[in-house]
C-alpha cells in the first residue's frame, strides 16, 4: 500500500495574498498569482509538482506501462466503423495498427467500390504534439470538404477547405471557430461560428464564399447576450440552414432556405426566458422539442413552415410527468422518440400515418441504448446502439417495417479474457438526507461477498442535466478483474429520472448534488459493499468540482480521490467573465454578482473551503492549455491543500503541460492517462500486477 515518502519533500507554491472583494466580503487569496500563465514562476512550479508526482509514483511506473498494454490488448487496433450511407456515399472511420488517429474514408453507391481517403490523421498529426480534426462537412455535390483542425487542445478551430477531386486545400484559413460548418444547397457558401479571442464563447456565425478572401467574409448574425452562444446547421431535409442561440435556460433559432443564401434569415420564435425548444423539418412542418407552457419533462409540437411563432404550435406528444422526452429523429414514413423512463432509455417507434407505434425491446436492469447516426431520410432502417455494464456495445440496424433487426457489429474485446458472463450488474437505491431515493448502478465479478473489504470506485457527475448512463468500458476490466466495484451514482444534477431532477441539483439547490453523491457513499458502506478504508471515488470537471466539495465536507468516508481538471475555484471564476464559458454558466451556477449566489457559492466552493483537516490521497490532473478549467484552479487547490491537511496522505498533480480539457489527443495516448489513475487506485490498495 502506498504511503508518503517523507524523503521527497513537495514542492509548495509561494503565498502572495491577493484580496478579492464583492459585496463586502473578502477573501484572501494567497495562491492567485498562479493564474498568470507566461510568468516562468508558474510553470516551473507546476514542473515542480510534475517531478514530485513522477518521483512520489516511480514505483507504479512498471505498472503503469503494465496497466497500459493491458488496456491497450482488449482494443481491435486496426477497427472500422459501421459505414452509414449519405448522399449517395458511405461514409466509414477506420483505425490501422500501432497508430493513434483515425483514418476518415468513403465509398461511392457500394461498399464493394474503391476506397477514396478524405483524411489520414496519422499524417496531419505528424509534427503535432496535440491534433484535433473535428466538423468534417461535405458539399452537396460530394466535391469538397470543409473541416477544422485544433493543434493547441484550446478548442479554437481553424477551418480549411479540400477539394475531393483533386486533392487540393484550398487557401482560405478560417481561425478561431468552432470548426464545424454548413454548406448551402449551391455548395459554395458556407456558414460558420466563430468564437471570441479571450472568452472563447461561440458568439458569431459568418458567411463566406467559395474562393474569396476570409477577410470578405460577411457577418450574419452576432450574439450579443453574453450568457448565450450561437450554432448554425442544416436541417436533416436540407431544405433549411438554421442558427441557434442558447443558454442554460432559454432557445432561439433562426431559419433560411439553403437553397437561398444571401436572403433573410427568419426568426423561428423569439427568445422568452426559461422557454426552451429544438426544431427538426419534415414536408411542411417543423417538430418542436420544447418545455413551453410548463412541460418541465418537455414535449413535441408541430407547426407550418409558414408561421413558426409559439402561439400556432400544435400538441403532438403531450408532456408526462414520468417521462423525459430526449429527442425526435425524423425519416420520410417514421419518426422516432428517444425517452427516459425510471432512469431507463426507452425509444418509441411511429409512422406518420398512425397504423405504427411501438417500443424498442430492452430487458436489461440497467443499460444504455441511443439512435446512432441516421444522415438517410428515405429508409425503414433505424440504427441505434446498446450496451451495458457488462454488455459490449452492439451498432444494430432495424427495420421499422418488419421488426427485424441485424447487429452490424458488437465491440471486439480482445485478449481472450473476457466472458460477460463473469460479471453481474444491478441496480440499487440509496436514500438522501431529504428522503429522496438515488439510484446507483454497479458492475463486479461475479463471486464477490458483500463483506466490507471490497474496493469500490464511485464515479459521479451530476451537472448541466448530463446524465452518465450504466456504459460498457474495456478499460474498467482493469479495475474489476482485480477485485474493485465500479459504482455510477446517479445523483441529482443530472437528468437521470427526469427534467426535476437536474432543476434540484443546480443554483440554490446545487449542494443536493453533493450529498447525494455522500449519502451513496454511506448506503454502499452500510450496505458492505465496501468501507471507508476501500472506498474511492472519481470525477472530472464539474464533477471534479463535486470531488472537492464532497472531500471537504466527508473526507473521512474515502481512502482516495481522482479529481481530474477539477472546477474547484468556483466563486473567482464565476466573478470573472473574461474566463471561457463563465457567463454562460450564471443559469447553471448563478451569478455572483448577485449577493445570494454569491453566498451560496462560496459555502460549497472546494478552493474557499479547504481547511486544516485530514483529506484522503489525492491525485488531481490537469492541462495547461484547458479552455474550460483553467490550469490554475486545480493547481490553486493543490496548493492551499498542501499548506493546511493535517494528514500524511498522497497529494499529486500532474499537468500535462501540451494538452487541454480532454486530455492527450491520440488513442493510446489517453489510455496512458487512465494507467495513472488506475495505478494510483490499485496502489492504495497494494495490488501493484
Amino acid at each position: 500500500m502506498a504511503t508518503l515518502d517523507t524523503k521527497v519533500q513537495p514542492p509548495l507554491a509561494d503565498k502572495k495574498p491577493a484580496n478579492i472583494e464583492k459585496h463586502g466580503d473578502v477573501r484572501v487569496d494567497n495562491y492567485f498569482w498562479l493564474n498568470e500563465r507566461e510568468n516562468p514562476e508558474v510553470i516551473d512550479y507546476l514542473e515542480r509538482e510534475n517531478d514530485y508526482n513522477n518521483k512520489m509514483t516511480a514505483h507504479t511506473q512498471d505498472f503503469q506501462k503494465d496497466l497500459f498494454e493491458e488496456m491497450k490488448g482488449r482494443i481491435k487496433e486496426d477497427d472500422t466503423s459501421v459505414p452509414y450511407k449519405k448522399n449517395g456515399y458511405w461514409y466509414i472511420t477506420r483505425f490501422e495498427k500501432g497508430k493513434d488517429y483515425p483514418i476518415y474514408s468513403r465509398k461511392k453507391e457500394s461498399l464493394d467500390a474503391q476506397e477514396e481517403i478524405l483524411f489520414d490523421c496519422n499524417k496531419e498529426a505528424e509534427g503535432h504534439s496535440y491534433f484535433r480534426l473535428s466538423g468534417l462537412n461535405v458539399s452537396p455535390d460530394n466535391t469538397l470538404v470543409a473541416f477544422g483542425v485544433d493543434t493547441v487542445s484550446r478548442r479554437k478551430y481553424t477551418i480549411r477547405i479540400k477539394n475531393l477531386v483533386t486533392g487540393e486545400i484550398y487557401p482560405e484559413a478560417i481561425e478561431t471557430t468552432t470548426g464545424g460548418s454548413t454548406w448551402a444547397a449551391d455548395g459554395k457558401t458556407l456558414f460558420y461560428t466563430k468564437k471570441d479571442e479571450e472568452t472563447l464563447r461561440s458568439d458569431r456565425i459568418y458567411r463566406h464564399i467559395l474562393g474569396t478572401p476570409v477577410a470578405e467574409d460577411v457577418e450574419i448574425y452576432n450574439e450579443k447576450d453574453d450568457t448565450f452562444y450561437t450554432f448554425v446547421y442544416k436541417t436533416k431535409s436540407r431544405k433549411y440552414i438554421v442558427i441557434g442561440s442558447s443558454s442554460t435556460l432559454t432557445s432561439e433559432y433562426r431559419f433560411l432556405r439553403a437553397d437561398d443564401p444571401m436572403g433573410e434569415f427568419t426568426i423561428f420564435q423569439t427568445r422568452i426566458r426559461g422557454l426552451e425548444y429544438g426544431i427538426a423539418h419534415y414536408e411542411d412542418y417543423f417538430y418542436i422539442l420544447t418545455n413551453a407552457d410548463m412541460a418541465t419533462n418537455f414535449k413535441i409540437m408541430k407547426v407550418s413552415e409558414e408561421n413558426t411563432s409559439k402561439e400556432n404550435w400544435q400538441e403532438l406528444i403531450p408532456h408526462r410527468e414520468d417521462v423525459l422526452v430526449e429527442d425526435i429523429e425524423i425519416f420520410k414514413e417514421y419518426y422516432v422518440i428517444s425517452e427516459r423512463s425510471n432512469g431507463l432509455n426507452k425509444i418509441n417507434i411511429k409512422r406518420w400515418d398512425g397504423t405504427a407505434d411501438y417500443f424498442l425491446p430492452f430487458d436489461n436492469e440497467t443499460y444504455t441504448a441511443y439512435v446512432s447516426t441516421n444522415p438517410d431520410f428515405d429508409t425503414k432502417i433505424l440504427r441505434y446502439s446498446y450496451n451495458a455494464l457488462t454488455t459490449p456495445n452492439s451498432v444494430i440496424d432495424f427495420d421499422m417495417e418488419t421488426m427485424e433487426k441485424e447487429v452490424k457489429k458488437e465491440q471486439e474485446v480482445l485478449g481472450g479474457m473476457f466472458d460477460k458472463n463473469n460479471y453481474v450488474s444491478e441496480r440499487v437505491w440509496a436514500t438522501a438526507q431529504d428522503g429522496t431515493r438515488i439510484p446507483v448502478s454497479l458492475v463486479y465479478r461475479k463471486g464477490i461477498e458483500k463483506n466490507a473489504n471490497n474496493p469500490l470506485l464511485q464515479y459521479g457527475y451530476g451537472s448541466y442535466g448530463s446524465t452518465i448512463d450504466p456504459y460498457f468500458s474495456t478499460v474498467r476490466l482493469s479495475l474489476l478483474d482485480r477485485g474493485f466495484i465500479y459504482a455510477i451514482a446517479h445523483i441529482r444534477g443530472s437528468e437521470y429520472l427526469g427534467r426535476s431532477w437536474y432543476e434540484d441539483g443546480k443554483l440554490l439547490k446545487k449542494k443536493n448534488t453533493f450529498t447525494d453523491f455522500i449519502d451513496c457513499s454511506k448506503f454502499l458502506i452500510a450496505q458492505k459493499y465496501t468501507s471507508p478504508d476501500h472506498l474511492y471515488a472519481m470525477g472530472g470537471s464539474a464533477g471534479g468540482l463535486l470531488m472537492g466539495a464532497v472531500v471537504n465536507m466527508a473526507s473521512e468516508l474515502y481512502n482516495g480521490i481522482v479529481a481530474s481538471v477539477p472546477f474547484v475555484d468556483v466563486v473567482t471564476t464565476m466573478l470573472d467573465d473574461s474566463i471561457p464559458l463563465t457567463t454562460g454558466e450564471y443559469d447553471e451556477w448563478g451569478n455572483p454578482n448577485e449577493e445570494e449566489y454569491y453566498t451560496y457559492m462560496k459555502s460549497y466552493s472546494p478552493y474557499d473551503n479547504v481547511v486544516a483537516q485530514k483529506y484522503p490521497n489525492l491525485l488531481i490532473t490537469t492541462g495547461l492549455h484547458d479552455s474550460q478549467v483553467q490550469y490554475w484552479e486545480p493547481a490553486k487547490w493543490v496548493a492551499k491543500l498542501r499548506e493546511l491537511k493535517t494528514d500524511d496522505h498522497l497529494l499529486l498533480l500532474h499537468t500535462n503541460m501540451e494538452a487541454g480539457h480532454g486530455g492527450a489527443s491520440g488513442r493510446f495516448e489517453a489510455l496512458k492517462e487512465i494507467a495513472e489513475e488506475y495505478a494510483f487506485l490499485l496502489d492504495l490498495e497494494g495490488i501493484n500486477d
